[in-house]
């Protein structure tokens, strides 16, 4: 009996995840599945149908005339024969002909196109009347990155692409500008990494940072520079239709900051005849020293990846949320002291142009406070190359581009787990695409991170992880039975424990959901939004609604959740002082709170003896 109400209960799961499914597929011609926009398009099957009559005229030709690093541009069209099917794509470098195409075995003829564009928008939403007349104006934004762009119409859809007219190509005044500073904390308490992106590679012109304390004298600090090639991907697309030049990134290290003081920065390039190129200048606010009683505001959230504002790459509505989640952070920008981004960071799937896109949406948030990231299956995940899972949701990234494009404060980049401390808060980042098991190396280092906390300093000990090892209701997790990444609690729960773990939060499961106080399965806590006393659960908390598309919860009602939310957003952690932790819930769509408790306690709870975390004693005095 009790074998046939479990068959009952897994059919049912099944048909409720395919109805689901069904759902989520089942979208209008530009509308919604969740894939990356730029693999819909088949580039490699282009062929060139150019008509005499056909043109696309844009303008202005030359962009950020006033060191601007984006600029709306507008592309009039003008077509003959006009279809439902048309699309206008933007090209970055202006020339995307087969001379540009990478040699192939000369057996093989080879594509007119072989590199994707770095986005497109469907000719009819540039004029209602687009089909009938066959003009059409465009307002497309673009970003500096590093090259000319040229526009390009197409017939035959997305599937069989006909190139009918091609744009003269526009610029920016100075496209090796550097761009997108994103600052990290490094591996001390005082030091601040500044990382950009520019073109000048370091036989052009010498990357440093200029910096001080804001009103004081500055100095300069020289940076390194990093870059990689085609060679360098793992798989298609990125080391295909997908690759882009990355230019070259740099990371200057700025040490012996005084603790909470502003400072101010900007990037700087000297070139080999004696000149300078400047960025703008930003500021930022130093960290308060390990344990430092003061107020510090934390932003965590997941699953973000880039949108764009000028309504193109609108295919599958990849990151519905995305812009919402960026614009509230940065209208709550001088509340917040730390970001942690915690995996499946631009959605890029290859596509190495995205990349850029990505860091010029966050830059007004990443050059003020420290923008921590995680990783995710969406930026390491590649068959072959040493992932955890053998899937390709990183499309040929293997990682390279998380771990070039930002810092993070590890031992090893390619090993993306880490710690790090802000004030009163000391994090644990795990990487869940390599191996967490007890015995590997990642959870040696986990158990040594949890234990290194001095609690009596740092009170708020947080957990991080891109997939669930701990608690979510998502419907494929249901289906597995499991609530859980697959041997996801299994061996970090008796951790958990030990330490005495205050929150663990993970991303991946697109929804939000707070889990009570719980450790085997069982809620240790009848409480739901005021915690004080002795520390016996860890709360887990699913916040992987930053931006993509959002992922269905089971049906079961799970005993151990708490709040539900089945929409976009992020939580705000705010440390008052050592005993006492407020957590918050925020919608993107309006900035507002939807779920929050709070935490309040002394030192002594802390040190209190629970079931499986007990320091041993002995009888001897």
């Amino acid at each position: 009996m009790e074998g046939s109400s479990f068959l009952s209960l897994k059919v049912a799961l099944i048909l409720v995840f395919l109805l689901h499914y069904t759902a989520a597929h089942s979208h209008n011609k530009h509308g919604g599945d969740g894939v990356q926009p730029l693999s819909k398009i088949q580039i490699h099957r282009a062929v060139y149908e150019l008509h005499q009559n056909a043109s696309l005229k844009a303008y202005p030709a030359v962009l950020g005339m006033k060191g601007e690093d984006s600029e709306w541009v507008t592309v009039k069209v003008d077509s003959p024969n006009p279809s439902g099917d048309d699309w206008l794509a933007v090209f970055s470098p202006a020339n995307f002909d087969s001379s540009t195409c990478p040699s192939t075995d000369s057996r093989q003829q080879a594509p007119y196109i072989c590199s994707a564009p770095i986005k497109y928008m469907f000719a009819n939403d540039s004029s209602a009347d687009y089909t009938k007349t066959g003009k059409g104006t465009f307002k497309l934004q673009l970003i500096n990155q590093r090259e000319d762009f040229s526009f390009a119409l197409f017939s035959g859809g997305l599937s069989n692409p006909k190139l009918v007219a091609v744009s003269s190509a526009i610029s920016f005044l100075n496209p090796k500008a550097p761009l997108y500073p994103r600052l990290a904390q490094g591996k001390q308490w005082d030091e601040m990494t500044v990382t950009w992106t520019s073109g000048y590679n370091i036989d052009e012109a010498v990357p440093f940072v200029e910096w001080g304390l804001k009103g004081e004298a500055q100095t300069q600090s020289p940076a390194g520079t990093l870059t990689f090639k085609r060679e360098s991907m793992c798989g298609p697309p990125a080391r295909t239709v997908g690759w882009r030049d990355p230019g070259f990134i740099h990371t200057s290290f700025l040490k012996d900051l005084w603790p909470n003081s502003l400072y101010t920065y900007k990037l700087g390039h000297r070139s080999s005849n004696g000149s300078y190129i400047w960025s703008k200048s930003y500021s930022f606010k130093s960290s308060p020293y390990p344990g430092q009683d003061s107020l510090q505001r934390v932003i965590i959230f997941g699953d973000m990846g880039k949108a764009e504002r000028d309504g193109s790459n609108e295919y599958s509505n990849y990151q519905p949320g995305s812009l919402n989640t960026t614009d509230q952070l940065i209208k709550d920008l001088d509340n917040i002291d730390i970001v942690f981004h915690i995996g499946d960071i631009s959605y890029a799937n290859g596509y190495i142009s995205q990349w850029d896109q990505f860091t010029s949406q966050v830059e007004p948030i990443a050059s003020t406070v420290p923008y921590m990231i995680a990783s995710g299956n969406h930026e390491r995940d590649t068959p072959g190359t040493g992932s955890f899972y053998d899937g390709n949701d990183a499309g040929g990234e293997c990682g390279v581009l998380a771990e070039t494009m930002f810092y993070v404060p590890a031992e090893n980049r390619a090993k993306f787990w880490y710690s790090t401390d802000y004030g009163m808060f000391h994090f644990c980042v795990a990487d869940t695409e390599h191996d967490w098991r007890e015995g590997t190396e990642q959870y040696k280092f986990i158990d040594k991170c949890l234990a290194s906390v001095d609690r009596q300093k740092q009170p708020w000990l947080i957990f991080i992880a891109h997939r669930v090892l701990g608690y979510s209701s998502n419907l494929y997790y249901g289906l597995d039975g499991s609530f859980e990444e697959p041997m996801g609690r299994e061996s970090m729960q008796k951790l958990w424990q030990k330490y005495k773990v205050d929150i663990a939060f993970y991303g991946h499961v697109h929804n939000y959901e707070r889990i009570c106080p719980i450790y085997q399965n069982q809620c240790v806590n009848t409480e739901k939004s005021h915690y004080s006393g002795t520390v016996n659960g860890t709360i887990h908390i699913v916040v992987g609604g930053g931006g993509s598309h959002l992922s269905e919860f089971s049906p079961v009602q799970t005993s151990w959740s708490l709040h539900k939310d089945h929409d976009f957003g992020f939580v705000k952690l705010t440390a008052f002082n050592h005993s006492s932790l407020l957590m918050e819930y925020k919608k993107s769509s309006d900035g507002n709170v939807y779920d929050s408790f709070t935490i309040s306690r002394d030192y002594r709870d802390v040190l209190a003896c629970v079931h499986d975390g007990c320091e041993p004693t002995t009888l001897a005095t």
